[in-house]
């Protein structure tokens, strides 16, 4: 019989971490993302803690990704730690190890529970090349509307879906050579993405929002009932 793998002791300490997608970077994958967080934390010697089984693996937990190709300023994950550490000097060690355009913004100790249930919404701005007007149009005519249906191919096949429900909020100002959209998307099943909410603007009102828009996740954390979004960390360094 094959000899059972080594147990491998529970986390000391959880970490987690936000950090930003920016410039060239918002097209790393989540899977290079991953495969370049692995390293850094090697690069970094923090005390990784590991599963158990044949093919042992630092603790690390991804949750709610942002699509390739969108920068951000709140994406999170969380680490399991073997010993206490310090989290000024996890987060020096990090920033020296991840590429610039991957960084740290703040790091937290896990209180328990889970990280993604605390991602319950996101907050985003959508950099258009439209007129403001016409935007702002746009948007009026979108949220008048109780569902907007859109397609998107995904790893089953072309989906149909409404992307109306999912919008808590949506306005639009001008912005240098365009419009900006700031919206807040409600996380569900299924996921609507803020490009999603782009196509509905356009079956719905025509608005054209130009060959590289430029979407950017502002925040990710709570609803709040007044349809803010609320910081996952709490207190952070």
């Amino acid at each position: 019989m094959r000899q059972q793998p080594e147990q491998q002791a529970p986390p000391v300490q959880r970490l987690r971490i936000r950090y930003a997608k920016r410039g060239r970077l918002r097209f790393t994958s989540h899977r290079d993302f991953s495969r370049a967080f692995e390293r850094a934390v090697f690069r970094a010697r923090l005390p990784m803690a590991y599963s158990s089984g044949f093919n042992p693996h630092p603790r690390i937990s991804y949750a709610g990704a942002a699509p390739t190709g969108s920068a951000s300023e709140a994406e999170y994950l969380e680490i399991g730690l073997a010993q206490v550490v310090d989290l000024v000097e996890v987060r020096v060690a990090l920033e020296e190890a991840l590429p610039d355009g991957l960084d740290v913004v703040a790091i937290a100790e896990s209180p328990g529970g889970s990280l993604s249930d605390l991602l319950e919404a996101s907050n985003w701005t959508l950099d258009v090349a439209a007129d403001p007007e016409a935007a702002a149009a746009a948007v009026e005519a979108f949220l008048a509307e109780e569902s907007v249906s859109v397609e998107r191919m995904t790893k089953k096949g072309l989906r149909e879906f409404d992307c109306r429900g999912a919008v808590v909020s949506l306005t639009a100002g001008p912005r240098d050579g365009g419009a900006r959209l700031d919206l807040v998307l409600r996380h569900g099943v299924p996921s609507v993405r803020p490009d999603d909410v782009l196509t509905g603007l356009r079956s719905v009102a025509g608005l054209e929002a130009g060959q590289a828009p430029l979407l950017t996740r502002v925040a990710q954390g709570p609803l709040g009932a007044d349809g803010t979004v609320g910081d996952p960390l709490g207190g952070s360094s």
